[in-house]
């Protein structure tokens, strides 16, 4: 398994990020061919206290040819375009693999 992991920083107006989120981002996320299962967690807070974190999504595919192979769909493109329009300033986008020892 291979995710694409989305970090996003604490939004400037936490109501306005939630509805596009939820409500434009996450569905057109959701229809990307290949896309295993999404995994979405609000940030409440760190061991120091406050983090510079709001929101971590989890994005999983089979391995990195399906992610790829995502990523050049039209969906996928969507998605993208998307993410930077509404939060290009405060996302870090990174791969992952999950290790199981």
């Amino acid at each position: 398994m291979v995710k694409l992991i989305a970090l996003y920083k604490q939004p400037k107006d936490k109501e306005a990020f939630d509805e596009h989120y939820f409500n434009t981002h996450t569905p057109i996320t959701k229809k990307i061919p290949g896309l295993r299962d999404i995994k979405v967690t609000k940030i409440v807070g760190s061991p120091m206290g406050e983090s510079e974190y709001y929101l971590m999504c989890e994005m999983f595919y089979d391995d990195h040819d399906a992610l790829q192979t995502a990523m050049k769909t039209d969906e996928g493109k969507a998605s993208g375009k998307d993410v930077m329009e509404f939060a290009g300033d405060i996302v870090s986008l990174m791969i992952g693999e999950e290790v199981h020892e």
